[in-house]
Formats: structure tokens, sequence, C-alpha cells
């Protein structure tokens, strides 16, 4: 946090006129401004900022605050970057400390970060270490300006060239380990660097600060070397709540009030070397809840541009439900059999990029379509099938307006009436009626404790996974690995995101994660009822964290005396009840690729 004399400093110093007019056309009146609100639609402005005393507000909607509060509801920062953003352009240095009173806890993780980076980065632009690099750049037609606009960096293909450097700079091997920039596999052997011979992309907070780091291989690898190699999850980076490129594009995000969504690092660098910057990518993994709400903050429309292969496509759907539940609306657009935006737009440049997001469908629209093309309407059985896969698209969707449009379109393409469909969303998931699971009650578990039901949940859903590898996108998308407490099976977890078809240990993995892999691999339980055993092991993963964050809040408002924190704590011991009541009816149908009509190389039943 920031000390409260440094915030105020900040805002007595802040040009808060400047700060606006940088998003709206303000215009004097008398001592004030005034301008349209971008808050709302209105033809007569109403917004007014008062310079004297620091403030904004708007006669119309009624939006007030201070220049913190402006940027923090215009541009989706958090208070403290919305400090930080004024404070540069008013000349204050920042210094934060935590709120026990020292320093931020994870300063030492962001200033290894931040070496890595210009590490990475002058590695890249060594005449000799980074030759081969720099030509695979440039063969993706990405030259020196987006490189350095991108921090795109190269690691020496050396097992200890990141730690030696920065031994030189007095960072110890137990922060590179912290952070993820090392590997130790055994206990008492020497850890070496976890990226090598790869072009390294950082990954940033929306702020700016280097939290992570993804790496693409040159060349073809070696065995069981994956293409593409993430830093893992790390006190500072939760690649769950991040999307990359976020912290160049948020600014054409809002002026082009629309997104464009690709699934990795260089689609999103390609695009936005052929002048396309409103561009992000989750990080190798499906979108997230927290992704689409970050989203959110910067616009209402987004453009789904993933491959146009079955896997592709499938994300796509996946990631138009999430992004409907957070409120933006998402349009599909259809790329060439075999191409992807890198491709599209070495190929035909921006406007060729431009051409096929006029295009664009609409998420259910773009359903309708495929199922009408896999004949999903030649019979009263197949058109209820229909019905089933397009209610969780309606389901999804949270604008009343926009749920209502997509319950007419359903309704007429299939024939079944508004009355009908709309009892349908109201019972739940489709395929699994509500059915409570008892659950027997137990006393408070100590402070930091684990339960035991969330560790047999936990390894019996690792099983599930290395027995049906259908299953681990859908796992990707119900669960980070963060939640799993078992360190080797986290581990694991994350691999099989990174590679759902990994069939041995990694060289990347440690030894605790590779036994625990090959224990799974040679198990003899062989799994039945999958989609049963994944709900069962999720619910129970998602049900035992909250119990143990009950409990915790139990034991802190124990040796708590504030009354007001008191209360804070019972609202949200309400809140964890209500989500747990909420779990025992959440009952979801698995989506088994074999069922799964929104895969062209799904062949239909009875054709």
């Amino acid at each position: 946090m920031i000390p409260d004399d440094v915030v105020d400093e900040v805002r007595a110093r802040a040009d808060i006129v400047e700060v606006i007019g940088e998003h709206v056309a303000l215009k004097r009146a008398g001592k004030d401004f005034k301008a349209r609100c971008p808050f709302h639609e209105e033809r007569t402005p109403s917004f007014y900022v008062v310079p004297s005393k620091g403030f904004y507000k708007c006669f119309g909607c009624n939006e007030s605050g201070d220049v913190f509060t402006f940027l923090m509801k215009r541009m989706g920062l958090s208070f403290v970057d919305a400090v930080k953003y004024v404070a540069e352009r008013a000349g204050v240095e920042i210094r934060e400390v935590s709120r026990r009173g020292g320093e931020d806890p994870h300063r030492h993780l962001y200033e290894a970060n931040s070496f890595a980076q210009e590490f990475f980065e002058k590695s890249l632009w060594d005449e000799k270490a980074g030759k081969n690099a720099r030509a695979y750049l440039k063969g993706r037609g990405i030259g020196r300006e987006t490189a350095e606009r991108f921090s795109l960096g190269f690691a020496p293909d050396e097992w200890r060239a990141l730690r030696e450097g920065s031994s030189v700079h007095g960072i110890d091997d137990a922060v590179l380990l912290e952070a993820g920039l090392l590997i130790q596999r055994e206990e008492g052997k020497e850890p070496y660097d976890r990226f090598r011979n790869r072009v390294i992309f950082p990954i940033e907070s929306t702020s700016g600060r280097v939290l992570a780091f993804g790496g693409r291989v040159l060349g073809m690898g070696g065995k069981g070397m994956p293409k593409y190699l993430n830093s893992p999850e790390s006190p500072v980076y939760h690649k769950g709540e991040v999307l990359y490129g976020l912290s160049w594009a948020k600014n054409a995000i809002r002026r082009e009030e629309g997104a464009l969504v690709v699934e990795g690092y260089m689609d999103a660098v390609s695009l936005t070397a052929g002048g396309i910057e409103n561009v992000v990518a989750p990080l190798g993994t499906a979108m997230t809840e927290a992704q689409a709400r970050l989203l959110a903050r910067y616009c209402t429309r987004a453009f789904l541009l993933f491959d146009s292969d079955p896997a592709g496509l499938k994300a796509t759907f996946r990631a138009g439900d999430v992004l409907l539940a957070a409120g933006l609306h998402p349009s599909v657009v259809t790329l060439p059999p075999g191409e992807d935006p890198d491709t599209i737009v070495q190929k035909e440049g921006p406007e060729g990029v431009r051409e096929y997001l006029s295009q664009a469908v609409d998420v259910l629209d773009r359903k309708l379509q495929i199922l009408d093309e896999r004949d999903y309407f030649s019979s009263i059985e197949r058109t209820r099938g229909a019905v089933d896969r397009l209610l969780p698209t309606l389901r999804a969707a949270k604008d009343p307006a926009l749920r209502d449009i997509y319950v007419a379109k359903v309704a007429e393409r299939t024939g079944v009436r508004r009355e009908t469909l709309n009892a349908e969303l109201e019972k739940g998931e489709v395929g699994f009626p509500a059915r409570p699971r008892a659950r027997a009650r137990s006393a408070p578990m100590p402070v930091g404790s684990h339960r035991p039901i969330a560790l047999g949940a936990e390894r019996k859903l690792l099983l599930l996974l290395v027995q049906f590898r259908d299953y681990v996108d859908l796992a990707a998308e119900r669960l980070g690995p963060e939640e799993l407490s078992d360190p080797g099976l986290r581990a694991v977890f994350q691999a099989l995101i990174e590679d759902p078809e990994l069939a041995h240990p990694t060289e990347e993995m440690d030894s605790v994660a590779a036994v625990r892999l090959e224990e799974l691999l040679g198990d003899p339980e062989r799994l039945s009822e999958a989609s049963r055993v994944f709900e069962d092991s999720v619910g129970q993963i998602k049900e035992s964290q909250l119990a143990a964050r009950a409990d915790r809040l139990r034991a802190d408002m124990i040796r708590e005396t504030d009354s007001s924190k008191q209360q804070s704590m019972v609202q949200e011991l309400e809140e964890i009840a209500r989500l747990r009541r909420e779990m025992k009816t959440d009952w979801r149908p698995a989506i088994r690729r074999r069922q799964d009509p929104f895969d062209p190389s799904h062949e239909q039943e009875g054709r």
C-alpha cells in the first residue's frame, strides 16, 4: 500500500484538468471546465471539473470524485495504480509499504523479474548471442520497434546464464526459485535456468510491472520439450488473472471500444506490429472469469480470433460464454482453414484483418450456423440436442436485453416456445437435475491446515485427467493450478494444461511432480462415470477452499477487537455460506470431444 501522506501529496500536486482532459474534451466555463460526461450518453454537457477543489461532478448521472476516482472508473485501474499513474505525471516518487508497516513483501520478486527482463532483452540484441532469435522474429514480421515495445528478449542456450548474471547483482537463488526463473530438481543439486534457447515474452500487470515470462523455443527443441513454456504461479503471478498485452493495449481498447482476443503471445505481437493494437491473449489456458472481468473494465465488445482448427473453435465458444457472463458481447471472427491471426496479418496486412473483423458474427449466431451445418435441426431428437447445446450460452448472457434477443432467436430457430426456454434457464444446467449432496458438519480446522477431502479430490481429479484427456481443458476453465494444495499434483496439473497429451515426466518437472505423474500414470484403478467424478472432485476442491476460508475468518474474529472489522468478517462469512449452498446444486455436464458439435472434426451421430 501507499502511505496516506504520499497519496495526499500526489492529490495536491495533480493537475486534474490535464489528467481528465486526456479522456474528454474539456471546455472552460468560468473558473471550471465542462464536457459531455464520459460515463453516460448525453447531448448537453453536464460534466464539470472544479480544479480549485480537485474534484469532478456530473449533474446528469451524479458520478463524482477526485482524480484517482476518475481514473479508476474510466481506465479500470486499482487505487494504487491510479495513484502511481498520477504520481508519474506529477513528479512524485512513490514508496510502497505493506499493511503491517514494512516494505512491499513482494518487492524482491518484482526486482528479480525486472532484472531478468533486462537480461533477456540485452541477450536478444547481443550481436552474437541473439542472432538466431532476431532472425526468427524477423521471419515472423517482428522488427526492432515492436520487439522493444513488448520488451521481447532471448534466453541463451545455457544452463546457468541467468543464474550467474543474477548472482553478480546480488540476487539470491532462493528469490529466483520463488519467482520461477530457476528450477531445482533435487535437494542438494544446483538449480538451473528455467528458460533456455527461447524467445522471451515478458508478462506484465496493467500497471506495467513484470510478473512472469513466456518462452517460445527456437528450432524444433528436444524430446519432451514444450514449444511454449510459461513461468509457474508465484506470489505475484496468477495466470488466470492476467491478460497478455493488456498493459500496452488498454488505451487502444478504450479508443476502439472493443478488444481482439487471440490465443497466444505471437498473435498479439504480430497484430500489433501490423498496426492493430487493441489485442490481448489469455496465458496458455482457457479464458477465465477473472480475465473476462478484467477485460470488461475497458470495453463491452470482444472479437474472438482463435485458430481455425478444431481446438481453436472449441476454445472460441468456451471463451464466448465466459465473456458473456462478465457482461461483454463477444463476436466470432472466422478465418480461412489453416490460418491464424499471425499468418493473416503477414499475408494480407492490417486491412485484411479488418475485413475479417467486419464479418464477425455474434457468438450465438455462429453456434446456430454450425448446428445447422451439422444437421442438428433435421429431427425432433436432434433439435432437442441442439437446445441443450445452446442453453449454456443463453444462461451466460447477463445483459437482460441481450438474453431476451438470444431467447427469441433460439425459439424461432428450434420451434421451442420462449416460455419453455426461460423455464429451462431457471432450472440450471441441462441434463443434470439439481441434486443436493450431503456433507457432514465438521469442527473448524486449525488455521493453515488442509481438509483431507480436498487432497483426496485433487488426486481423483488428476487421475481422471490422465485417463480422460478431453477433460483437461474443462478442468483448466474451472480451476487454476494454485487452487490445488498438494505441490506435486499442482505441478502435474500445470504440466497437463500446457501439454494435455503429456505421457511422461519432462525435464522441467521437479522430482516430487515427476513421482506424482508416474504414480498417476501407473495407477491400476480405472475410473468410470467420468463426468460425475469430474464434477464431484471439482466441487469438493472448491467447497473445501471455502470451508478453509471460513475457518480462518472465524479464528480471526476471535482475535479481532475492532467491531467494524468484525462486522465485515461476518458479512464475508455470510457470502461464503451462500456460495457453499449454491455449490451443492451446481451440476454441470462435462463436455466430451466426441459429443461436441462445435468441433469441425466431429462426425455427427446417425450420419
